[in-house]
């Protein structure tokens, strides 16, 4: 059954629509080269401002990064101290316990000394006596040496802790400072992000990704650069150089920036180049 002519209206009206909305895309990525320049400039702009507040925020995040592993490491290892004196106070009120028996063992040995029927039996109790108080003195002296552990390990103990304890406050303030920073400026950042990738959409796709791969590779994110000129001469010329490398632009070469008819790429930095904002709108 054929379509009704009101849907069949309808889609096309939804076609046509569809493809103005392409051929306005199409159009706008296939501007002129001045159009594509003055795109990048003002994509360029955009991502300038989102790295200034970025650059406000400075090392803070790093910081509390680093901060926040370093307390998981003074955690681990106040942690394993403390284990280790539980053990070695363990070891201690096992040794006491261990002589307590001994104690009670030599008692009874003594009391079956008394009733012994030959010599034989007798020394064979003293020998068992004997050892249980040669046990006795292990654990003493095994005890002691535990016990200049403990301490030793108690002073590390406390002196980790004492950094934890530093470290935990610091991080504490660095949060505390950088939410504030966050809240005063993610509002502004995320509409920029926003624009820039409105902004990007407007631009073909091979010059986003050669502006993206220039950018990253630039420490200060300067995809596109002004020409800047020098102080004029006594015939009144003023020599141009890059703004990215700051190297001297041939006098073609910058008339080619200047009159935005080509797209040019500095030689020296690979940085997209175009003329001052005084020249633009010369």
């Amino acid at each position: 059954m054929s379509a009704t002519p009101t849907k069949a209206k309808t889609e096309s009206k939804t076609k046509t629509n569809k493809a103005a909305k392409v051929s306005k895309t199409a159009a706008k990525k296939d501007g002129t080269v001045a159009e594509k320049l003055d795109a990048l400039h003002n994509l360029q702009k955009i991502d300038s401002e989102i790295d200034r507040i970025r650059i406000i925020r400075g090392e803070l995040p790093l910081e509390v990064e680093d901060l926040e592993n370093e307390i998981i490491g003074l955690e681990t290892r106040t942690g394993k101290f403390q284990d280790e004196i539980d053990e070695l106070q363990q070891d201690i009120s096992n040794r006491k316990q261990s002589s307590k028996d001994s104690d009670t063992a030599i008692l009874k040995y003594k009391e079956r000394q008394n009733n012994v029927r030959n010599n034989r039996e007798y020394e064979s109790l003293s020998k068992e006596i004997e050892f249980q108080e040669l046990e006795i003195k292990l654990n003493e002296k095994r005890s002691k040496e535990a016990l200049v552990k403990i301490e030793h390990k108690n002073e590390i103990l406390a002196e980790a802790t004492e950094r934890l304890n530093t470290k935990k406050a610091e991080l504490e303030n660095k949060k505390a400072e950088l939410d504030n920073i966050v809240s005063s400026t993610q509002k502004d950042e995320n509409k920029l992000i926003k624009a820039s990738k409105d902004a990007k959409k407007n631009i073909e796709d091979r010059l986003v990704v050669a502006y993206e791969r220039l950018r990253g590779n630039a420490k200060n994110g300067l995809a596109v650069v002004p020409l800047i000129y020098g102080a004029k001469s006594k015939s009144g010329h003023r020599d141009a150089s890059c703004g990215g490398c700051f190297n001297k632009v041939p006098p073609q070469r910058e008339l080619d920036i200047v009159t935005k008819k080509k797209i040019i790429i500095c030689e020296h930095c690979g940085r997209i180049s175009i003329p001052t904002e005084e020249e633009a709108t010369a």
